[in-house]
């Protein structure tokens, strides 16, 4: 995989060498020479990496030589890397001067004269490395080509994870059979029945048990509808947290499995209910057991739907006979493939193109995914050669296994753009069914340098969220759903395995000690007991060139404190370091050597007291997360230094935060202070965090206002505020002069709430997304609540007072989601809403309305990791 994306790993060398500070740095050291050698060998080079990349799968000896192009970019990247860590040193020596004793004694360390040999030597040497590369270059005739994959790209809108029946062809006959003969069948297979969908991976299960999820006569059928994503682990405690998630919307993963099982008996007690369990791979009867024991509260005539490629599971859980899903007729594919390779209304205006569509189709053997997969790369595209290109592609004639789909997703991947083939990998390191966060990812792909902007008006963020986008349009990946500034999305399984078979070279996941890893592995995640409970693996030892490092969960275990010393011993180019669920009270001092180190996760780790003196050398570090570590005394200081930082979240027992720190990171893009009991007030010192967008306040019991100046975050776009019992928004609007332009707002678990503050109406333009969850006196919305043009989502919840929204709701003609939870009274009026006044707010497309009145309990452990709390903002 590592080789067919060289061209975007070129690109980024060249970007570095030719960045400003780096021609400082090399001028001050007198290494302008070298590097300006390097630019020029490497910029020929990658004239003919995208001719290099279409012909090395027939060529051995290519395939070799740009192993050896790989090996010496990620070498000049960590060379290039400790040049820019230095000008950062230098930054930071002119700017505080003699000032701070700490930086002082930090810069007198290093000899420059000592430095400049090194890094002289260093550069000679890959520039002689790569002399030899190019020379060898000439024996490949090698040509210089355009990359067509990124010229005229159209863009499609996004959608959510609803299912869209106007995309979903030959399905509609499976869906009325099962409707019919089992969902509606009042006999069934007992008191509660269970048919399998049956079929290979792409066929479009999952597809048709949305159809039938989504169907109205279901909804009027059953009481409650409960959708679970199982994927490869069939663990009886994560199933449930997912059913209670579906029936409350509620993360309740802080239960035991007795406290889980008794709410979900309490829910189901004698009702009705619609189970989906997608994507079963285990056939272990003992634990089905076990879990079907738990649904047997529900009323008689009570569904379960199981979707599986495996026959094996049908056998285990099925008491009805199983459904067997066919493909979809060569016809059906056609008519799918037309939809989606061409523009609206042109599906016909291009004969010779749809006929080699017929051609490419039968290739796919009725496998739905497959089509939509070769029907997206196509779209929109007229040159005829490029659909021969497709068509006749070598990869074809490969040996077939268990389906079609592999390569014509293989297929799709060669034709992505160098800089998507880079991020894919990433995606190798997580398990299938996955629930990602695009703020998550953006960490990751942006700690190894995989982001790239050509606009300096584009912060590297939202180049992220293009790429993503970019993937979703090539039907790499689904389900998305838009919460404002950040989504969620899955990956389909196959796809998973796409990545696991690009990415073998370059990512590894390892759950035994005795497992070899190749040198060549630069991103490792680690999991499983048996890696924590004996000795050190052995590849782990030894000096590497690792830049990504996942220990496992704390559901695995502690990570104890010798463990982390070896690693960070022994894996110097380190970008990524996750430490989630740690177990030690101060990180090791020698973390602060870690001078590629953008990425550090400690969340979770209720033992740290401190963060070690070294930690403010860390001046790349992008991303810090300490969230959850309870006994964390205070913030190191030196924390300023930490010029590069963009996303900082955070728990510490300090009452006051140093201003003179934080407000001194000026990169500052995310910044979420949570459970932190000890704080009295925020820190004032906000007027230089420009940058910020971002800001989660949470579990602040002593909180009694914002910050006064809050008013100079002009860039924030998403503001959450939760669990602060003291807070009352609206007794201070009048000492408020908060003028900034939010695009989103969550207000959650505060008592003192019963309005919306007056200060929101400066946001009235730009906002889009509102969430009120468990404020208990919410009782009312201003009349000025109807003047937001741009507000597409609410979501009410658990707001008891709340008797009615304003009668000017179809003013707000952006709106597209509107979801009640908990509110019975509130519930019940917009229910009528809908059922007679509905032409007024037909512009809404999804309406979500429970009318529910059980008590559930949703108070949360002081413990819980802030992860949920941020995927509801």
């Amino acid at each position: 995989m590592a080789e067919s994306f060289l061209f975007s790993v070129a690109e980024n060398i060249l970007g570095k060498i030719a960045s400003l500070a780096l021609q400082e740095v090399s001028l001050a050291w007198g290494l302008k020479r070298d590097l300006n050698k390097l630019e020029e060998n490497l910029t020929i080079i990658k004239a003919v990496l995208l001719d290099a990349e279409e012909k090395q799968a027939q060529n051995h000896a290519l395939r070799v030589w740009l192993g050896k192009l790989k090996n010496f970019c990620y070498d000049a990247e960590d060379v290039l890397d400790e040049l820019e860590y230095e000008g950062l040193r230098k930054q930071l020596l002119k700017q505080y001067g003699n000032t701070k004793i700490k930086v002082r004694r930090f810069f007198s360390s290093s000899n420059p004269l000592v430095f400049s040999f090194k890094m002289g030597h260093k550069l000679k040497e890959l520039r002689e490395r790569l002399d030899e590369i190019a020379a060898g270059q000439s024996k490949f005739h090698l040509i210089e080509l355009v990359d067509y994959r990124l010229a005229g790209r159209i863009r499609r809108e996004m959608t959510d994870s609803l299912l869209h029946t106007s995309n979903v062809i030959g399905r509609e006959s499976d869906k009325e059979i099962l409707v019919n003969n089992f969902l509606l069948d009042p006999i069934g297979g007992g008191h509660i029945s269970v048919i399998p969908i049956v079929g290979i991976g792409g066929l479009g299960k999952t597809t048709v048990a949305k159809l039938l999820y989504n169907d109205q006569r279901v909804d009027n059928h059953f009481d409650l509808k409960i959708w679970v994503c199982v994927s490869e682990s069939f663990e009886k405690k994560q199933i449930m947290v997912s059913v209670l998630k579906s029936l409350t919307h509620q993360n309740r993963g802080d239960l035991d499995p007795d406290q889980l099982q008794k709410l979900i008996q309490e829910k189901l007690n004698s009702k009705k209910f619609l189970l989906v369990l997608d994507d079963v791979w285990s056939d272990d009867r003992g634990k089905w057991i076990e879990f079907r024991d738990l649904l047997e509260g529900g009323a008689a005539g009570s569904k379960v739907i199981v979707t599986t490629r495996n026959a094996s599971v049908a056998t285990t859980v099925g008491n009805v006979p199983s459904y067997d899903l066919a493909g979809l007729s060569h016809e059906q594919c056609l008519s799918l493939f037309k939809k989606l390779a061409f523009r609206e209304g042109e599906e016909d205006l291009h004969p010779h193109l749809e006929k080699m569509g017929g051609d490419i189709v039968r290739k796919c053997g009725g496998l739905p995914l497959a089509v939509k997969t070769l029907g997206t790369l196509l779209y929109a595209k007229s040159d005829e050669r490029y659909w021969k290109f497709i068509r006749d592609n070598e990869i074809w004639k490969l040996p077939q296994e268990e389906n079609y789909i592999l390569p014509a997703l293989k297929l799709s991947y060669d034709q992505m753009p160098s800089h998507l083939k880079s991020c894919f990998g990433i995606f190798s390191l997580f398990p299938k069914g996955y629930d990602f966060r695009s703020v998550d990812l953006v960490q990751y792909w942006m700690a190894n340098g995989l982001l790239q902007s050509s606009n300096e008006h584009q912060s590297i963020e939202d180049v992220a969220f293009q790429y993503m986008k970019e993937l979703y349009w090539r039907s790499f990946l689904q389900d998305f759903e838009d919460y404002g500034l950040y989504f969620t999305f899955k990956m389909h399984d196959l796809v998973h395995d796409l990545a696991l078979s690009v990415a073998q070279n370059e990512y590894s996941v390892v759950n035994t000690p005795n497992k070899n890893i190749s040198d060549e592995v630069r991103h490792l995640r680690l999991s499983g007991k048996a890696l924590l409970e004996q000795e050190i693996p052995g590849f782990l030892r030894k000096k590497n060139k690792l830049r990504t490092i996942i220990f496992p969960s704390k559901l695995q275990g502690p990570v104890c404190e010798s463990f982390v010393n070896t690693c960070i011993s022994t894996c110097s180019y380190l970008r990524t370091m996750e430490l989630r669920g740690s177990f030690f009270e101060v990180l090791p001092t020698s973390i602060g050597d870690l001078k590629h180190l953008r990425y550090l996760d400690v969340d979770a780790n209720s033992r740290a007291r401190r963060l070690p003196d070294s930690f403010w050398k860390l001046h790349n570090l992008e991303t810090l997360l300490l969230v959850g570590c309870s006994e964390l005394d205070e913030l190191p200081r030196g924390i300023r230094n930490l010029i590069k930082l963009r996303v900082l979240r955070v728990t510490v027992k300090q009452k006051y935060l140093p201003e003179d720190e934080i407000g001194c990171l000026t990169s500052l893009q995310v910044l979420s202070i949570a459970t932190c009991t000890n704080l009295e007030i925020l820190f004032e010192g906000m007027q230089r965090l420009t940058s910020l967008r971002f800001m989660q306040i949470w579990k602040r019991k002593n909180l009694t206002s914002l910050p006064r100046n809050l008013k100079y975050l002009t860039g924030l776009e998403v503001l959450v505020i939760k669990n602060c019992d003291q807070l009352n928004l609206v007794e201070e609007d009048e000492n408020q002069d908060i003028k900034v332009s939010l695009q989103s707002l969550g207000l959650e678990s505060l008592p003192l709430l019963v309005t919306l503050p007056q200060w929101l109406k400066k946001s009235f333009n730009t906002l889009q997304n509102l969430i009120i969850d468990g404020c208990e006196n919410f009782s009312t919305f201003p009349e000025w609540f109807q003047d937001f043009p741009s507000l597409k989502k609410i979501l009410i919840q658990d707001c008891p007072k709340l008797l009615s929204l304003p009668e000017g709701m179809h003013h707000l003609t952006a709106l597209k989601e509107l979801k009640i939870y908990g509110c019975p009274m509130l519930s019940k009026r917009c229910k009528m809403l809908v059922g007679e006044d509905w032409h007024k707010i037909a512009h809404v497309s999804k309406i979500d309305i429970d009318d529910d009145n059980e008590d559930d309990d949703h108070d949360e452990d002081d413990d819980e990791d802030e992860d949920e709390a941020l995927s509801t903002a």
